[in-house]
């Protein structure tokens, strides 16, 4: 008990806790400290055990019908120790201490003592806690229990509903599939109308990441033949007749700035190109979302019918139950009818058959009370012969009482005798154990004068 997983309380507290949760109010702190009661700890388990497992303190006692056990007087002041030491080493491992042992109830010492009463009321505490718990989910469980059916009440039913929702009746699935090949085919172009548009839309956006590079490089063309002016403007100053290098380098400009002036119209004219195509894309996509408004406006109007379809066929179903139960009751009436006719014909033929048993009924009593009559004077001769009978019994038992008293008097008589023969016989047994220890002190006598005789020859 060096290491415990529960807190040692103190002897006051334990013993206030035993008053209020054990019910043993006679239970005081001297009976704990300083030297424990062994009965008062052996009374104070067994109400425990008790409390916890119903075991009643008086079961303690008992021992098995099913065993023959010998001397069994000798083992009823041991057996509630025993029984109460087995109870406890099933129970305490429950409050976490594995050392009880006997001299625990036969001697107990004050510090295993409030150990183990200490571990008992954390077991308690616990144990109560956990009982107010069930308690309370106790409550609960009943309502839960009952949302938990109505809930599945009503999945059921919204099953069954969107059951009957799916369900298309035969008069109109011919429309039904009419408009969804149609809404198939209206799907299919406005994914492909899609698909291209986001055709348009990639092909747009790599024009305008060219259209952006080239504009990007003739800014940067337009910079270097801005610089490249500003340099023959001072090559010019400073030659007066150029080299034939500078004109061939004047031609390359020209070169290249012919080819900076197409690669703009190309681009002008693939610019005004993806212009069209974006205006076409935006056609489409208008007419896409017009489509998409069509086909939500004919989804509107289908889920419109559908639910006037389902109420028709909500109508159409009570009417076929309204038709059913007129005629379940027509056909309940002439049942009832025929029932009724019935009924009379059987109680027409229940009076007949009852008077026809009333008949019989009085010519019956009339032989019962005949029979009665016989059976009283027989009765009467009976009783005759049982007074005659019973005066013949009392006087066989006057007679056995006189034989009973004379049979007692011949006992007594003969007690008398036995008791004065047994005294003389015991007297008789008395004076020949005397005459045998006089012959015998006689004989002894007689032995040592031969033996004295003996030695002296």
């Amino acid at each position: 008990m060096d290491e415990n997983t529960f807190p040692l309380y103190k002897v006051d507290s334990i013993v206030q806790f035993l008053r209020n949760n054990v019910l043993d109010e006679n239970i005081t702190k001297n009976d704990i400290t300083p030297i424990p009661k062994p009965e008062i700890i052996q009374r104070l388990y067994m109400k425990i055990l008790h409390q916890v497992f119903g075991f009643r303190p008086e079961f303690h006692g008992m021992t098995p019908v099913n065993e023959n056990t010998e001397y069994s007087a000798i083992l009823e002041g041991v057996t509630p120790i025993f029984s109460v030491y087995v109870c406890m080493c099933q129970f305490l491992p429950m409050c976490h201490i594995y050392d009880f042992q006997l001299n625990d109830i036969i001697s107990p010492k004050v510090k295993r003592t409030i150990c183990i009463l200490s571990g008992i009321m954390n077991f308690l505490h616990f144990r109560n806690l956990c009982q107010g718990m069930l308690a309370e989910t106790q409550q609960t469980y009943k309502s839960d229990v009952e949302k938990l059916q109505s809930l599945l009440q009503n999945i059921n039913k919204a099953e069954k509903k969107v059951q009957e929702l799916m369900t298309i009746p035969p008069e109109q699935q011919a429309q039904y599939e009419e408009l969804a090949a149609a809404l198939a085919d209206l799907q299919s172009q406005s994914c492909h109308g899609a698909q291209e548009a986001e055709a348009f839309s990639s092909k747009i956006t790599e024009l305008k990441t060219d259209h952006a590079e080239r504009t990007q490089k003739l800014n940067q063309m337009k910079v270097q033949v801005a610089t490249l002016k500003e340099d023959i403007a001072k090559l010019r100053s400073q030659i007066v007749e150029p080299p034939e290098e500078i004109k061939k380098e004047k031609e390359k400009m020209k070169e290249t700035v012919k080819n900076v002036r197409k690669s703009k119209e190309k681009t002008d004219v693939r610019f005004v190109e993806l212009q069209i195509k974006n205006q076409t894309y935006n056609q489409y996509k208008a007419e896409i979302q017009s489509v998409h408004k069509l086909l939500q406006d004919l989804q509107s109007a289908m889920d419109e019918m559908y639910k006037q379809q389902e109420e028709i066929h909500i109508l159409d179903i009570s009417n076929e139950k309204a038709k059913k139960e007129l005629k379940n009751l027509f056909n309940e009436e002439s049942r009832m009818k025929r029932a009724l006719h019935m009924k009379q014909e059987k109680i027409h033929k229940q009076r007949i058959k009852r008077q026809k048993k009333q008949e019989m009924k009085d010519q019956h009593v009339q032989t019962i009370f005949g029979e009665y009559n016989q059976v009283h004077q027989k009765r009467e001769d009976m009783l005759n012969e049982i007074q005659e009978i019973n005066s013949q019994t009392q006087q066989l038992k006057a007679k056995m009482d006189d034989l009973k008293a004379n049979c007692k008097s011949e006992t007594d008589k003969a007690q008398t005798m036995y008791d004065h023969l047994v005294t003389a016989l015991d007297d008789l047994q008395t004076n020949i154990m005397d005459y045998i220890e006089e012959k015998r002190g006689e004989m002894e006598k007689m032995n040592a004068q031969f033996n004295r005789y003996l030695s002296k020859l």
